[in-house]
């Protein structure tokens, strides 16, 4: 089926489809998680509500500017040839005015309701992702996703800045998870779209250097997650709840990864794909009922 020949969408939704909802309420998830550990009690209701609607915004409009900016790609890959900006149905001077809408809104939410850390912290991660990594690092080296993956990393430090008005260690330890977590759950999605990316002209890794030396990678950085999620419980940050969660759900990512590199299917790499977006909610989620199970 060609571009031209797919129904057209109703405009809102349209528009909703370039802030890559999915995308964004797993970051705005684990944003929201890093308010609520940041705080030895429940924290102030108001300021997780405008924390979760700045970071959502700024999000959104990052997700914008990327659909923008990525519009002729797009139009050449099957995964996002139906995106608006792909099909030029919406044009991109009402990309940037919605971008800049959503992006401006959530610095005055943040700013005036949150404070000027986060605003400052979400800007920058804002500029990191829709800048520095769609414009210069994707196109240019097939190690786009790790060197680009601290911005996508970053929702749990907005998170703590949003109530504690500090980053502290704990923070940045939920910011390695969710590094050393983007290449392997990203590599299985680039491994079976990577027809795709080869039309597409984008060096990922499985175009540049071949599937088996992805599959290997993904073992390794799935290895490296094991040991990452066990940060928060040899700092103290978590007890013995989280622990067997993450021992448990690390196990099961290093399995798939495991089966992967012995045998590839495109259906194995995209059932690591999906898991691997459950994994981190299941983690995030286990780090906040570890953390409830303690004030109890």
């Amino acid at each position: 089926m060609t571009t031209a020949s797919v129904p057209s969408q109703p405009l809102l939704r349209q528009y909703l489809v370039l802030t890559k909802p999915r995308v964004t309420q797993l970051a705005v998830f684990c944003a929201v998680i890093g308010m609520f550990l940041a705080s030895p009690g429940l924290p102030d209701l108001g300021t997780v509500v405008a924390g979760t609607v700045g970071i959502w915004l700024l999000a959104a409009a990052a997700f914008a500017v990327n659909c923008l900016i990525e519009q002729e790609i797009d139009a050449r890959m099957l995964r996002t040839a139906r995106r608006a900006t792909a099909r030029g149905t919406i044009s991109n001077t009402q990309v940037i005015i919605f971008s800049g809408a959503l992006g401006g809104l959530g610095m005055l939410v943040l700013y005036n309701l949150v404070n000027p850390l986060t605003m400052w912290l979400t800007f920058a991660t804002f500029v990191g992702y829709a800048i520095i990594y769609t414009m210069v690092l994707k196109p240019l080296t097939p190690q786009n996703i790790v060197i680009g993956g601290l911005s996508g990393a970053m929702p749990p430090a907005l998170g703590w800045a949003t109530v504690a008005n500090s980053v502290p260690a704990e923070a940045w330890t939920l910011v390695l998870i969710i590094f050393i977590w983007t290449p392997p759950h990203f590599w299985a999605l680039a491994l079976y779209r990577n027809n795709d990316y080869a039309k597409a002209g984008l060096p990922m890794l499985p175009v540049t250097h071949g599937k088996q030396f992805t599959r290997l990678h993904i073992l390794l950085y799935s290895i490296a997650l094991f040991a990452a999620t066990l940060l928060p419980y040899i700092v103290r940050m978590s007890g013995l709840f989280y622990l067997a969660c993450a021992v448990a759900l690390s196990g099961m990512f290093v399995a798939y990864a495991w089966r992967l590199y012995k045998e590839y299917s495109d259906e194995l790499s995209r059932k690591l794909f999906r898991f691997s977006i459950l994994y981190l909610s299941l983690l995030f989620a286990a780090l906040l009922v570890d953390h409830w199970l303690k004030l109890v």
